[in-house]
């Protein structure tokens, strides 16, 4: 659990209340669709389109799982 933390330190800062919450996914979703234009962009690129493509990926994935740790965090399904 402490790696998850340290890994994921947005997901697991504590809520008030379900505005926290709302407001810190709207967050990410905002973070990842910013993250994803400029990766969009970037990826037309010729020789390191690929590779942007792929930071591109991981990058979805970390906002995604970070959504699922602020849920889970939210109703105190982790300790």
């Amino acid at each position: 659990m402490d790696t998850l933390k340290k890994l994921f330190p947005f997901s697991f800062r504590p809520l008030k209340g379900l505005t926290d919450l709302i407001i810190a996914v709207i967050l990410l979703i905002v973070a990842d669709a910013v993250c994803g234009v400029v990766i969009g962009l970037l990826s037309h690129l010729p020789l390191i389109g690929w590779i942007i493509g792929l930071v591109g990926g991981l990058l979805g994935l970390y906002f995604f799982v970070s959504i699922v740790l602020i849920i889970l965090n939210y109703l105190k399904v982790l300790k």
